[in-house]
């Protein structure tokens, strides 16, 4: 009894490796094919010479023994201007194929891919296509490539300074007005700077991308101006296009106006993604404004949208949303007008506890306290509301009297929990009724049919078509935008 015992298990012990061993064994029926988790990848715009951003895709073996993946390489070849990595292994120009990589029975490998484009030499994008092929036993498959490359005009530092001001490239020089071309996008690296005495144009159309921490700098008596008309509107962002990055804050330093900059006109523009929108520095005349802004969006800042120092900023139609601490700070003083601006911050990427707008007349230089005179900060036919309970942050010194803080909401919707009945400084106000944006989530700012805006606005502030260049009713509603049925 104990042979036979003996002699049955290890017969059933060889079945067991015998089997074990035939399982190994790579498949090689020509009728056994990969599976793949896309049959294609594709880029959104590439920009020349930088590379793209990783995309990736799966290989799955399906089946209950491994396969020999023979070969794996670029339709193009050594002419390709994709690269891929499979299990490690790259492909090269030297070394344009990747041979046999076996993939276990059940089991999946990640391939990788990036794509650099040449100079074109065109002003239009070009498409770029390729395929990522796999041969086995027998069997050809490919997995399509396909990109979008554009040439830009570059803007790289050629001027390093050892301390103090970032890398930099002058892009307008002093006495002499540059206007931009709008042929074809710029890619931005360090700061582009606008020397003294120079007037930088920008036209309609016009694409600005900005590396990390890029800038565009305006120095002291120089001047931007951004002329952008509706539906071909300038635009100013951080350099990645792709899904991910569409929407995402603090891709960029943003467009800096430095102190004594002057004549600054924005007019119909889109500036996104960036730490600051514009910040604007002490004023060079204390009658013109700083900026006039008009027209724009600007969306999704970590710290804010709009930052001024002791500026004079006139701005109308405008829209000012989801930034991380204020959407305006109005700080050290100046001299400030909105009409017809809407103001909303509904931010979600961290715990936002401060308010939409904050105003300030002073700062501290050691232990003295210096008073900036806050001449006035008024708000006409506005919207300021956002999801927080009070979105109205007032800083003043007590130490310099009531007409160094001097500010005026006026036919406007406010989230505050501020007294709004003071006449001196508030009339005609809508105090915590929902604006009923149409899509805030979308960054859509338009509002719906039963908006406590509608209406709402003082006849005298005359600002004819707003920020869909839409015409005003007679009355019209508050904010960037007149209801539209």
């Amino acid at each position: 009894m104990n042979f036979i015992k003996y002699s049955l298990s290890f017969f059933i012990l060889l079945t067991l490796l015998f089997s074990s061993c035939k399982k190994d064994e790579l498949l090689t029926d020509s009728s056994a094919k990969l599976d793949f988790s896309t049959d294609s990848v594709l880029f959104d715009t590439v920009f020349t010479q930088v590379g793209s951003t990783t995309r990736q895709f799966r290989i799955y073996n399906n089946h209950d023994q491994p396969m020999n993946i023979s070969r794996i390489y670029l339709g193009a070849g050594v002419n390709s201007q994709f690269r891929i990595n499979v299990d490690g292994i790259s492909t090269t120009s030297t070394n344009p194929v990747i041979n046999d990589v076996e993939i276990m029975a059940g089991d999946s490998l990640y391939v990788f891919v990036q794509v650099t484009v040449d100079p074109t030499g065109s002003n239009s994008p070009l498409l770029i296509k390729d395929s990522v092929i796999f041969e086995t036993n027998g069997n050809v498959q490919d997995v399509k490539l396909t990109a979008v490359g554009q040439d830009v005009y570059l803007i790289k530092p050629d001027r390093f300074p050892t301390s103090g001001f970032p890398d930099y490239k002058i892009i307008g020089r002093a006495g002499f007005d540059t206007i931009l071309p709008n042929d074809k996008p710029y890619l931005v690296f360090g700061y582009a700077v606008v020397d003294s005495a120079c007037k930088l144009t920008v036209q309609p159309n016009t694409k600005m991308y900005f590396y990390n921490n890029a800038c565009l700098f305006i120095y002291k008596d120089g001047s931007l101006v951004v002329n952008g008309s509706h539906n071909n509107e300038p635009v100013f962002q951080g350099y990645r296009l792709e899904p991910d990055y569409k929407e995402l804050p603090g891709q960029w330093r943003g467009i800096w106006l430095s102190a004594l900059s002057k004549n600054n006109v924005i007019d119909w523009a889109v500036i996104k993604n960036a730490n600051i929108g514009i910040q604007i520095d002490t004023v060079a005349s204390i009658t013109a404004p700083t900026l006039k802004l008009t027209n724009t969006i600007i969306r999704n800042m970590q710290i804010a949208a709009l930052y001024g120092q002791g500026a004079r900023i006139w701005s109308s139609n405008c829209v000012y949303a989801n930034c991380g601490l204020y959407n305006a700070a109005l700080t050290l003083g100046g001299n400030y007008k909105f009409e017809h601006c809407t103001f909303a911050n509904f931010w979600n990427s961290s715990d936002r506890q401060t308010p939409v707008i904050a105003m300030n007349n002073y700062y501290v230089s050691g232990s003295t306290l210096l008073v900036r005179p806050l001449d006035s900060c008024y708000f006409g036919n506005c919207i300021i509301y956002g999801n927080i309970s009070e979105e109205i942050g007032m800083d003043s010194t007590t130490l310099a009297g009531p007409g160094f803080f001097k500010y005026e909401f006026e036919n406007c919707l406010l989230k505050t929990a501020r007294n709004t009945t003071t006449s001196s400084h508030y009339s005609n106000i809508i105090k915590n009724q929902n604006p009923l944006f149409k899509d805030a989530g979308a960054n859509d700012y338009r509002i719906l049919i039963n908006s406590p805006a509608i209406d709402a606005g003082d006849t005298s502030i005359i600002i004819p078509f707003d920020l869909s260049n839409n015409l005003r009713t007679a009355i019209p509603d508050l904010g960037a935008y007149e209801y539209q049925p």
